[in-house]
């Protein structure tokens, strides 16, 4: 895979956008209830504990499956067109 800075980007950003909307469907669902804190301050936005934290760690999850994803079809696009051995 000759592109792969371009994979990991173009990735991320697509997974962690669709993320977003699934995030926002999920914390409206879920509401502010079961979670102690919001996770705004220092490292807590990373802790899946906190509201944002929850937040983020969906949208992260997305953004790695989109990067598998978009490897993968890549690569069998390549074999397809005949530029990659299996």
């Amino acid at each position: 895979m000759k592109s792969i800075w371009l994979t990991i980007v173009a990735g991320f950003t697509t997974g962690m956008g669709n993320g977003s909307v699934f995030t926002a469907a999920f914390l409206l669902a879920v509401g502010r209830g079961p979670f102690g804190e919001a996770g705004l301050w220092f490292m807590d936005p990373y802790d899946p504990r906190t509201y944002q934290g929850t937040a983020d760690w969906i949208m992260f999850i997305f953004g790695i499956a989109f990067v598998l994803i978009l490897g993968y079809a890549l690569k069998q696009h390549a074999i397809i067109e005949g530029l990659q051995e299996e």
